[in-house]
């Protein structure tokens, strides 16, 4: 049920998701092959997301809106919303149950599952592909 509340926010608030101007390509930092604090302050630092995380879910996943006016793709999709949490890092809120993992972070993806999917298998990226909502995909790195 949870996570179909986050689906709802997100979807509730996706004609207010800025389409216009440059778009900031995510692809290489969806990889896994970085940790969460460095994906995550990387965008901060490059004013793409928001600093402080719009939602926090119980498994300690930290939601955060790009910012104001830029434009996030990730394989070519809108990205709705950039996801993540590091255990111990002063960067991520803690939620109030079982956090997800030590690390873990990716973005939101305006798109079905299977398309997301086909786009990961042509570059052949191994991240975890999740159905987030109605139209909506996560590309998520978890590191154990």
């Amino acid at each position: 049920m949870k996570r179909f509340s986050l689906a709802a926010l997100l979807l509730a608030a996706l004609p207010f998701v800025p389409m216009t101007g440059h778009a900031a390509a995510l692809d290489e930092s969806l990889t896994c092959k970085e940790s969460a604090h460095d994906f995550i302050s990387g965008l901060i630092d490059q004013k793409l997301i928001d600093e402080k995380p719009m939602r926090v879910e119980s498994n300690s996943i930290n939601a955060f809106w790009p910012a104001h006016g830029q434009h996030l793709t990730a394989y070519g999709f809108s990205v709705f919303a950039i996801v993540g949490f590091q255990q111990d890092d002063p960067l991520f809120k803690t939620g109030d149950g079982k956090p997800i993992g030590r690390s873990a972070y990716g973005a939101v993806v305006v798109a079905t599952q299977a398309r997301v999917q086909a786009a990961l298998d042509a570059a052949g990226n191994t991240a975890i592909v999740h159905h987030a909502g109605p139209l909506l995909t996560a590309i998520f790195c978890k590191q154990e």
